[in-house]
């Protein structure tokens, strides 16, 4: 092969390679396409999509664990306005949400209505004793009437019952509910919950717009709530939290509406961590979002009272009366996040991030919801009455934890690797061919054209060789 020949294929050479790579560089855009386009379709909420198959399912299971607070002091506090001292008890495990969604409901309008059953089954095998186990907690009664009744005809009932400031009851009877004597009345924290429905939600199924999939149009048929007496903190903003419009940018906030708490709420990224060889970005929930209105100001309208909320400068807790009918307070476990004067008035408490903080672990590409842990704890309070003689000896307003609930689900690893396959495998498939023949193609290029040079050179020295005869 002459040096022309071999310059002309080298350069052939170098134009292919140059092709090859231009080819890889193409299919970036390309398949990002067909990624994005397949997984918009599969984000849909409609019969045959992997996100319908997902919100339908009840295969993850969805476990709430409950630690309660058990008073070891409770003559002390009654008889000389102690602090309580407690010792939280738990977890007591109970398996939830193992009730498929009802009534689905597809609308013209590119909506989905639905209710959710709501069950309870104890989980012996995950908790630390039995149903039967015997707590000392604050009696719900006495605090309802300490907050709702004038206290000299509250007085009246206490006495007539015989009740005192704090009770003995077991785990079974504080969750899910008992005969009170000064009430005659079922009362308990969870009471009712078996047989009973949450919603019903409309949603949007995102055959319109992918991002508004899964999104709350209404609730209860409302698209505001009204326990707030503001527009602003009345808003239904955002999904239930099991899923997101897909392609999820860890720059912008993720909302989420909670009946627990009667409000919608925001998490913001925190981190990417592997969930079973799954990259999800977790959100979790900002200090901010729990922050006294003299702190963050768009929370004004959660301060209903200034008594306890000390003129709305207490933060970490939120009145939840106006929207359970009774004085129920809610915050993160252990107070986290909450004003000292919170925790100065119990003692046991330590609130730690890792164990007390809200998250969701959210797959970045779909939007689903792979793992999260929703932290509460519930509160009630009672403070000192002069006519109220088993309070006579309370010096101050004290909110009373009366337990806290983590609330979690996790993919299992079938689906784990089933996720993995149906998506995971095809973006690595992908990604190795667009990979592969960008640095192939390469290669070949600066191969054929370093070659192609290096023959030229050798050519141009040939012909400037002096004739030998």
């Amino acid at each position: 092969m002459t040096c022309c020949d071999q310059k002309c294929a080298l350069i052939a050479g170098a134009v292919v390679g140059a092709l090859i790579a231009v080819l890889g560089g193409i299919l970036i855009p390309v398949g990002n396409l067909l990624i994005d386009n397949t997984v918009k379709k599969e984000a849909v909420l409609e019969n045959g999509t992997l996100a319908f198959d997902t919100w339908t399912s009840v295969d993850t299971v969805i476990y709430r664990q409950f630690w309660l607070y058990d008073v070891q002091n409770p003559d002390d506090v009654m008889n000389q306005g102690a602090k309580p001292v407690l010792v939280q008890k738990g977890p007591y495990t109970y398996k939830t949400r193992f009730i498929p969604k009802a009534n689905i409901t597809f609308y013209d309008n590119f909506t989905a209505s639905f209710i959710l059953p709501a069950g309870a089954i104890f989980e012996p095998s995950m908790s630390v004793g039995s149903e039967n186990d015997n707590i000392t907690s604050l009696n719900l009664a006495v605090a309802g009437v300490y907050s709702f009744l004038d206290h000299k005809l509250a007085n009246l009932f206490i006495n007539a019952s015989n009740s005192k400031l704090f009770q003995k009851r077991t785990v079974r009877e504080l969750l899910w509910g008992y005969r009170d004597p000064m009430l005659n009345s079922i009362l308990g924290v969870f009471y009712p919950y078996n047989g009973t429905t949450d919603g019903p939600y409309t949603v949007f199924t995102g055959k319109d717009d992918i991002t508004k999939v899964a999104t709350i149009d209404r609730w209860q048929y409302e698209r505001s709530v009204s326990y707030w007496n503001d527009t602003y903190c009345n808003m239904i903003n955002g999904t239930d939290g099991s899923s997101f419009s897909p392609s999820i940018d860890k720059k912008k906030p993720l909302y989420f509406f909670s009946p627990d708490i009667c409000r919608s709420i925001s998490a913001v990224y925190d981190s990417t961590v592997d969930l079973k060889g799954i990259d999800v970005y977790r959100f979790t929930l900002p200090s901010e979002a729990l922050e006294s209105p003299a702190v963050n100001p768009e929370n004004h309208c959660f301060c209903t009272e200034t008594v306890i909320s000390k003129n709305c400068t207490v933060a970490g807790l939120l009145d939840l009366t106006s929207c359970r009918g009774i004085p129920v307070y809610i915050s993160l476990p252990h107070f986290l996040y909450g004003s000292e004067v919170l925790l100065q008035g119990v003692e046991g408490l330590n609130p730690n991030v890792d164990e007390h903080s809200i998250f969701l672990d959210v797959e970045p590409i779909t939007g689903f919801t792979l793992r999260f842990a929703k932290r509460l704890q519930l509160n009630m309070m009672y403070g000192p009455s002069d006519s109220i003689v088993i309070l006579n000896k309370i010096k101050d307003y004290t909110i009373f934890p009366i337990l806290w609930v983590n609330e979690t689900a996790a993919l299992d690893d079938e689906t784990a690797d089933l996720f993995k396959g149906q998506l995971l495998s095809r973006l690595e498939m992908l990604e190795g061919i667009q990979i592969g023949l960008i640095s192939a193609g390469s290669a070949i290029f600066l191969i054929c054209l370093i070659a192609a040079i290096v023959v030229s050179k050798k050519k141009k020295a040939k012909s400037k060789t002096p004739f030998q005869g």
